[in-house]
């Protein structure tokens, strides 16, 4: 007799639908099991032959973490490119490398946590690098691409499976897990949620992140829109994956929740299916959850449904199919077309800012000097991968012009830091110590890599060492020793010279010089402590800091000036480290370039009229460029950043970025941080009403291009739905090759309520030969000129006149023309039928948007409990009403009166609710008929749900 082959179980045949796969497996899973499947390290089920999974692989413009991988540009450089074909192959490169990657490490993941659609509304935002547009349409069009490009074109199994960070509202580092965006309902719906749902529906798109913040004073992880809004625009399941942490943060940090089995059950019925947290410890959150349950706080289905979800991005991949898994075998990793996109996409990011004078492009025999603090430099963040290949712009000069037509002048301040006894601080040899390059090796968290002490720390002596000290604005310095390591604190608290880069989780390379006495004390400001010196070496400590005196042998602008004086042409290259001043957990406190940094452009510039200023940032600055003839901007470019940078220099690639945010000319031009009322604080280009320095889609070219032939043309049917067909001819008039980025922007010319002052449509990244022409043509759907009524609770077409706009920025418009639309009027509000919800108010002043209940619906209270003013516009009240009824909790009074007229009514809590969820309705007479806007005043600590109107 022979044995039978078991069957094959249904979860392992690929013949069968999904749905009926995942019901098969869920079913074998026993209770235990499905629990430890909500942790970002799902174990194992040996009994079934499934593997361990964990959700999350860094993949931002490159694979992050895991070790040397090909570095694309930031993301921010990726949206300056405006090119989604371009960002469609780096996804499929990045993705590609993560499966060559997986094939030889398991720690490497598929389920990547990017790309991040956040929008750019404010540019101080430590995280700017990694959005890709202050527009939700542009940033819609490349994160679409990018998650194409992830995902794969197959139709069953994904190479990748994307999500999309960080839901929602959430452009803030500061004190990021406690601060609430208050975020009015035209904001949610014409702004931070169009960035996300356009990707979603493109689908292309396994799940979402939801953010640390508070939106309207709910946490994310609780967020009613995951189920009202996300999950409504696919019919795809769609996998929740918490940030890291945030679970805990629900009751540790933002105290919304007494315990954590409440916060855990509310994020899952809410609808998050993975919890990250507590590292690949998932004993803490399987407590939490089966408390939960013991507690009648979940439901078993709750807990199905969360795997479900999972389960669907594993079988997606194709875990349970790998005979039919198209990708199972890739092998492609830093590939020569790898290497020629990451080169590629860093010549299309770079913007070409200002050029007067014809100094750019450079002649093969111009004199160069290149200077700077990152003229050597090729930075990566904390989101980047190992570099294989590096070209900095210094490099990069030397190669295209040749060495000995380029000179190189840093721009450190060269110091020595004595002590009070009258030593200097000295870096000892290290011997032959071997070098180490941070995260060189991989790491699933590289916030717990830690500090090298296998090297000698510092010292104390005659004569010390010199090092190169750089101030990067806000008294923030770094010191690296002649070898090029920087000064860096370990966990054993010595001071070394240990670091190739500054970095890490919390930067452990950065200082302070805090005047005291007749010198000046040393902080290190990752630990909070002073440098001492110690017959065993210098640390820091809590007590006996030293008193330095900094000794400054050479100024940096010194040795610019000598290198500027000698050159035709000098290249300021200037910008940010991505570990210092502005990055995840830290936000920027000014649009202004460090003054070390203006000392060198200020010394090159006076030395050498031909200055071509380079900025390499992840976020826009405010120099003014009026003194200087020619000025680029890139963002932190990759692993080819410096070669791109020649070839634009040199002509040979003519520059055609565009910029994805508005550059404000100074920082009174901003709004405050945390102001996400895009509407009423006029922000972005959308509706800023100032002169920027540089607009939104600003950028020049080596060619010139003419614009022609502009036709627009409506059709619509009978149910109001249509569409808006435009199009006309771009031709290089110019004498070179090059890319234009045509931009198509509408204007409602009268419209009932404030709307942005144009509106990006679609753009096209064109290549056109000297006397090439091409049409363009958009067909856009009639429902990009549509609006958030909040009056009626629904997105609306109004009927009047709209203005086309084409051009090459949201400013250099060249042909424009208006086209007639029809629509629906928008209407009164019916306020005796409806009465009116707080939050959604047409102006509003003091106030912000809270929650009604920690489940679901808002209200509105006064700014710090004071006073604060709503209007609603257009209110029908019929032939008439007698009263009305407010809703609140808390403490305080409310007033009613019609705009321009007398307090009607004030209603007051006499006795306040001490719940801020217990609410209770207060009536009151009060006479109006016709159509009037409403004005309402609160006062002290209370919140507003609703009012109504009767008789």
């Amino acid at each position: 007799m022979t044995a039978q082959t078991p069957p094959v179980p249904p979860f392992r045949d690929p013949q069968l639908p999904i749905t009926k796969r995942i019901d098969d497996l869920l079913q074998r899973l026993t209770p235990d099991e499905r629990i430890a499947f909500l942790h970002q390290f799902a174990p194992a089920v040996d009994r079934l032959g499934v593997a361990a999974f964990r959700t999350g692989q860094e993949a931002l413009h490159g694979v992050a973490w895991m070790g040397p991988a090909t570095v694309f540009p930031q993301a921010v450089g990726l949206g300056a490119t405006w090119n989604e074909d371009l960002v469609r192959r780096v996804g499929e490169a990045v993705s590609t490398e993560v499966r060559a990657m997986r094939a030889r490490d398991d720690r490497v993941g598929l389920n990547v946590w990017s790309p991040t659609v956040n929008l750019l509304r404010h540019p101080l935002w430590g995280r700017n690098e990694e959005g890709y547009s202050e527009d939700p349409a542009l940033t819609s069009a490349i994160a679409t691409a990018y998650t194409r490009g992830l995902r794969g074109d197959h139709p069953t199994y994904w190479r990748t499976a994307p999500v999309l960070k960080h839901w929602l509202a959430h452009n803030n580092e500061t004190d990021r897990s406690e601060t609430s965006s208050s975020v009015r309902p035209r904001v949610l719906h014409e702004y931070d949620l169009r960035a996300f749902r356009s990707t979603v529906e493109a689908g292309a798109v396994a799940g979402v992140m939801p953010a640390y913040n508070l939106v309207n004073g709910r946490p994310n992880h609780v967020s009613p829109y995951l189920a009202e809004q996300l999950r409504t625009w696919t019919d795809e399941p769609l996998l929740v994956c918490s940030d890291a942490g945030a679970p805990s943060n629900l009751v540790d940090s933002e105290h919304y929740f007494d315990t954590h089995e409440e916060a855990t059950a509310a994020s899952l019925r809410a609808g998050v299916d993975s919890f990250t947290d507590h590292g690949t410890d998932s004993s803490t959150m399987i407590g939490r959850i089966r408390g939960a349950l013991d507690r009648g706080l979940l439901t078993a289905d709750d807990i199905d449904e969360a795997v479900r979800r999972q389960l669907s991005v594993r079988f997606r991949l194709g875990e349970f199919d790998p005979g039919a898994d198209p990708y199972a075998d890739t092998k492609d990793f830093d590939t020569p077309a790898h290497r020629a996109l990451a080169r590629e996409a860093a010549e299309q990011a770079i913007v070409l800012l200002k050029n007067e004078g014809g100094l750019l492009p450079l002649a093969e025999d111009t004199r160069i000097a290149v200077v700077g603090l990152l003229a050597d430099e090729c930075k990566l963040d904390w989101y980047s991968g190992t570099l294989i290949h590096r070209s900095t712009p210094l490099e990069g000069l030397y190669d295209r012009f040749g060495a000995e037509r380029v000179t190189f002048a840093e721009g450190v301040d060269r110091v020595r830091l004595r002590t009070s006894g009258g030593a200097y601080l000295a870096v000892p040899e290290s011997g032959d110590t071997a070098d180490a390059v941070r995260g060189a090796e991989g790491a699933l968290d590289p916030a717990l890599l830690a500090g090298r002490t296998d090297l000698p720390p510092l010292t104390t002596d005659a004569t010390g060492t010199e090092l190169a000290l750089v101030d990067w604005g806000d008294g923030v310095l770094t010191f690296r020793a002649p070898d090029g390591r920087y000064l860096s604190v370990a966990e054993d608290g010595r001071v070394r010279a240990a670091a190739d880069q500054p970095g890490g989780w919390v930067v452990q390379e950065t200082f302070r010089l805090e005047p005291h006495e007749n010198g000046h004390l040393l902080r290190h400001t990752g630990t909070g402590r002073y440098v001492t010196v110690a017959a065993d070496g210098v640390k820091v400590a809590d007590g006996s800091p030293e008193v330095f005196e900094l000794v400054v042998t050479q100024p940096g602008e010194e040795a610019v000036a000598e290198a500027a004086a000698g050159a035709d042409v000098v290249v300021v290259v200037a910008g940010n480290d991505p570990h210092i001043n502005g990055r995840e957990t830290e936000d920027r406190t000014t649009l202004a370039l460090p003054a070390h940094q203006e000392r060198l452009l200020r010394a090159a510039r006076a030395a050498n009229p031909n200055t071509v200023l380079v900025l390499v940032s992840a976020y826009p600055y405010a120099v003014d460029p009026a003194e200087l003839p020619a000025a680029l901007w890139t963002a932190h470019g990759g692993q080819a950043a410096g070669t791109a940078l020649a070839r634009v220099l040199a002509g040979d690639v003519s520059p055609a970025g565009r910029l994805p945010q508005t550059w404000y000319a100074s920082d009174a031009d901003l709004p405050d941080l945390l102001d996400y009322d895009v509407i009423g604080g006029r922000q972005t280009y959308l509706y800023f009403e100032g002169e920027p320095l540089f607009p939104f889609g600003h950028g020049l070219s080596y060619g010139e291009f003419a614009y022609d032939n502009l036709d627009a043309r409506v059709e619509q049917g009978d149910g109001g739905e249509g569409e808006l067909t435009v199009s006309f001819t771009v031709t290089n008039t110019g004498t070179v090759t090059a890319d234009e980025v045509a931009q198509l922007y509408v204007r409602a010319v009268d419209p009932s309520v404030p709307r942005p002052r144009r509106e990006l449509a679609g753009h096209r990244r064109v290549t056109l030969a000297p006397g090439a022409a091409t049409e363009l043509t958009f067909r856009l759907p009639l429902s990009v000129l549509e609006f958030w009524d909040v009056a009626h609770g629904t997105l609306r077409l109004e009927p009047g006149s709209y203005e086309v706009l084409a051009g090459a920025s949201s400013e250099d418009i060249r042909l424009r023309t208006t086209v007639e639309v029809e629509g629906e009027p928008l209407a009164p509000r019916p306020v005796r039928e409806r009465g009116l919800d707080a939050a959604d108010f047409d102006e509003q002043r003091g106030t912000e948007i809270v929650d009604r209940t920690k489940v679901s619906g808002d209200t509105v209270t006064p700014l710090g409990g004071a006073s604060g003013e709503l209007i609603f516009k257009g209110c029908d009240f019929g032939p008439g009403v007698s009263g009305m009824s407010i809703e609140v909790a808390g403490g305080g009074s409310v007033e009613f009166s019609l705009v321009g007229g007398p307090v009607l009514a004030a209603l007051t809590l006499d006795t306040p609710t001490g719940d801020p969820y217990a609410y209770t309705t207060l009536h009151a007479a009060v006479s109006a008929a016709g159509v009037h806007d409403v004005h309402l005043t609160l006062r002290g600590p209370l919140r507003l749900a609703r009012v109504g109107f009767s008789g």
